[in-house]
């Protein structure tokens, strides 16, 4: 088969060798008739093991160029499972501008187990090298990182990472297996938060993890049957559908988001645009180099929060929630949205201010989003100035 990403996505899972159909059967069982009392099959159980997630798991690892996949109920049950791999008195390292759940479960869960942590600004990697101590075992990358559009060059903390007896897991939820793979790059475990692009339309709730090796495989296998969050059969099948799309969706996306971020950067009101595509971007050689495209997330930053909410009182396209990676453009507001679970000093030392937006670029017309975008802002600069004139 080719090697390219896009046929890729659409024949990974195969067809079904029983009788031709080419989408995966769901397998609504939750418990598989054993012949013998000796030895079982391949499925007894679903927690275990269920045909409809296995094909999902084994797509997965084909694109990431990994040896095992695994589904999970969430983008945070795969995160978390992949934590519990380490042990009471391990240390991990983890990108300062993190995820806002990720940093809820390392900062009030992982404590709790007797494991410590350190936030480090992952795009200067000497201070990653002065954070590990003896007794790290994970360096956790985020690149772009969530919202602010920060990168880690991969390879260079995975070589820093092996060269200290740690493991790194790269959450690749931005930019997919068809931008990035973070295991070609020295990586030793893969995150998604399937929720987003790979589903892409705002119907499930998925996350997918992919090792390097198959011992790494084994001990995430032990832990994702005895944690038990996995993916259900009809949730597996949707997030199959959705992977088959990815490479026309994401193209489409990316392309506006590239045009709506010139747009932003050039507009009086906006402060500032953090989007990876910029030449100028502080990361963008190194993104460049490890990403062969810059994803549809960009996020931009108005003066405050009085300026913010007239912004998105006023949009009429984009909708107003948490999520991204959809069909539909999701604007969001990261301050009481994805990073609300961060105290407000700990977001704003991370740039994430009370004016900023994450804006996550769908399938509409670029011209109708600009044309939205520009109103929008338009009324935001005719408040502003009455406001200076009272």
């Amino acid at each position: 088969m080719t090697d390219r990403l896009e046929t890729k996505f659409i024949h990974s899972a195969g067809v079904d060798p029983h009788t031709g159909a080419v989408n995966v059967p769901i397998y609504l069982s939750s418990t598989f008739h054993q012949n013998s009392i000796d030895e079982f099959g391949p499925y007894d159980y679903s927690r275990s093991g269920n045909p409809t997630r296995r094909a999902l798991e084994e797509t997965i690892a084909k694109l990431e160029n990994g040896t095992r996949g695994f589904a999970f109920s969430s983008g945070m049950a795969a995160i978390s499972s992949a934590f519990m791999l380490l042990s009471a008195g391990d240390h991990v390292i983890v990108s300062e501008d993190v995820y806002g759940g990720t940093y809820r479960f390392i900062a009030e869960v992982l404590n709790k187990f007797g494991i410590d942590h350190s936030f480090v600004n992952m795009t200067d990697l000497d201070k990653v090298a002065k954070a590990i101590r003896p007794n790290t075992k994970v360096i956790y990358v985020e690149t772009p990182s969530n919202p602010v559009m920060n990168i880690t060059d991969i390879e260079t903390a995975a070589k820093l990472a092996k060269a200290n007896g740690c493991l790194t897991f790269v959450d690749n939820t931005f930019m997919t297996p068809l931008y990035q793979n973070p295991l070609d790059l020295g990586a030793d475990l893969v995150l998604h938060s399937a929720t987003k692009f790979l589903s892409g339309h705002s119907d499930i709730t998925a996350g997918l993890a992919v090792t390097k090796d198959a011992e790494l495989g084994d001990r995430l296998g032990f832990i994702q049957n005895a944690f038990g969050s996995v993916l259900g059969a009809q949730d597996s099948y949707s997030l199959l559908q959705g992977i088959k799309t990815l490479g026309a969706r994401l193209r489409q996306s990316g392309g506006s988001a590239q045009k709506i971020a010139e747009f932003l950067h050039g507009h009086p009101v906006v402060e500032e645009v953090f989007y990876p595509g910029f030449s100028f971007h502080p990361g963008h050689p190194i993104h460049e180099r490890q990403a062969s495209g810059n994803g549809a997330v960009l996020s931009f930053r108005l003066s405050d929060k009085n300026a913010a909410r007239l912004f998105k009182d006023a949009l009429r396209i984009p909708v107003f929630a948490v999520s991204l990676g959809a069909v539909e453009t999701i604007l969001s507001y990261p301050a009481t949205m994805s990073h609300a679970a961060m105290p407000k000093e700990e977001r704003e030392k991370r740039g994430i201010t009370d004016g900023l937006f994450r804006l996550s670029v769908g399938l509409e017309h670029d011209e109708d989003l600009i044309e939205d975008l520009e109103q929008a802002l338009e009324k935001v600069r005719i408040k502003s100035k009455l406001s200076i004139a009272n």
